[in-house]
């Protein structure tokens, strides 16, 4: 009977595993990855910024440090206050940007709103990292 009982478990557990794995499958990349800026948007949001540099791509670790990061970020967007909305303009998946190693990207771009500047555009390219993430690679504001 615990027998039967494993071997259940253990089909279920393989179906929900294979489920997931095709959901995840079917997503576009421009949708994996706009979840993925989501989260870390949320850090830079709310002023964890070293945070932001932790949950960031290696390309991006590998350019700036984590404290030369922080001053940047800060000195960007404290002066502008806090997000009063935000909405996704475009998403583009692309292997190869400029100044980049080839690899996978998607450019995220978003309409948006700060306390203190009424029109914006933030810039946010993920890419796929070599632990299979979706990761920020750059980040800008205009």
């Amino acid at each position: 009977m615990k027998l039967v009982a494993m071997v259940i478990s253990i089909l279920l557990l393989f179906a929900i595993w294979t489920q997931t794995a095709a959901t995840q499958a079917q997503q576009k990349p421009e949708e994996l990855a706009q979840k993925s800026v989501e989260t870390w948007l949320a850090l830079t949001d709310s002023a964890k910024y070293a945070e932001s540099w932790d949950e960031a791509s290696q390309l991006f670790k590998n350019a700036v440090t984590k404290e030369q990061w922080s001053s940047t970020i800060r000195a960007a967007r404290d002066p502008l206050g806090k997000v009063q909305s935000r909405k996704l303009k475009s998403a583009t998946y692309s292997k190869t940007l400029p100044g980049a190693p080839d690899g996978e990207y998607v450019v995220i771009k978003y309409d948006t709103s700060f306390e203190h500047k009424a029109s914006a555009v933030e810039t946010i390219t993920p890419m796929l990292d070599k632990d299979g993430k979706w990761r920020v690679s750059g980040y800008f504001i205009n």
